[in-house]
């Protein structure tokens, strides 16, 4: 099966390079170019992407935005966005995530791992690396959000989660992978797979990256 992929970016000189790496692959086609986050969401619903490689910083309608818009729409739910970055630990990454997007990688990755991003997000999981998590941790307790529910409203929608379930997402949080996970319960890392797909079912989130930022908005998981 061919993942179609849809390349947004406002240089024409990326967008280029990134059409001829990913070309090269027989599984995987650009079906589109954006220039601005607008163009990027008309285009998504036209073309029917499997993975949008989105950046942040555009002209007009920013990544951001464009992802948001993009993840709302009940019509586009398979959509996963791929956010590339110049600036892996900025600020605006978490941003994206909190907007939907499924993971983010920096522009001077190696073709190789942008290639395997495009296919690990196409797959459902999301791509968000143990030092990524605890550096979004950060930023997120830096720039807490003013929700006016209390504390034990937010943590009560963990509610509907076994507590092997409550307890795989906690370790994601804190940027376990499912192998260091899989060894603390002694199980395998596809048990530890089904309680995340589980969670997810149970808490309406898109992948791993949405359980992280939805576990510290809660307070489920905190920095100490």
């Amino acid at each position: 099966m061919t993942i179609r992929v849809l390349v947004v970016d406002d240089q024409a000189l990326i967008r280029a390079g990134l059409r001829a790496l990913i070309d090269s692959e027989e599984d995987l086609e650009v079906v589109g170019e954006a220039a601005d986050g607008l163009e990027a969401v008309v285009m998504t619903r036209n073309c029917r992407a499997d993975v949008i490689l989105m950046d942040i910083r555009m002209p007009g309608l920013d990544g951001i935005e464009a992802t948001r818009r993009i993840t709302a729409d009940q019509g586009l739910e398979g959509v996963r966005i791929l956010i590339l970055t110049t600036f892996e630990l900025d600020e605006n990454v978490l941003l994206a995530l909190k907007a939907g997007a499924s993971g983010f990688l920096g522009k001077g990755s190696a073709p190789g791992e942008l290639l395997a991003a495009i296919r690990t997000v196409a797959a459902g999981d999301a791509l968000l690396s143990p030092k990524a998590t605890q550096t979004l941790i950060r930023q997120y307790l830096a720039h807490p959000d003013h929700d006016e529910t209390s504390a034990e409203e937010r943590l009560a929608v963990f509610a509907v989660l076994t507590s092997r379930e409550r307890e795989v997402v906690t370790m994601v949080a804190q940027g376990r992978t499912n192998d260091e996970i899989a060894r603390h319960f002694f199980v395998s890392p596809v048990t530890v797979k089904t309680h995340l797909n589980r969670a997810m079912t149970k808490l309406n989130t898109r992948d791993r990256a949405q359980l992280v930022v939805l576990a510290f908005h809660t307070g489920l998981v905190r920095p100490d």
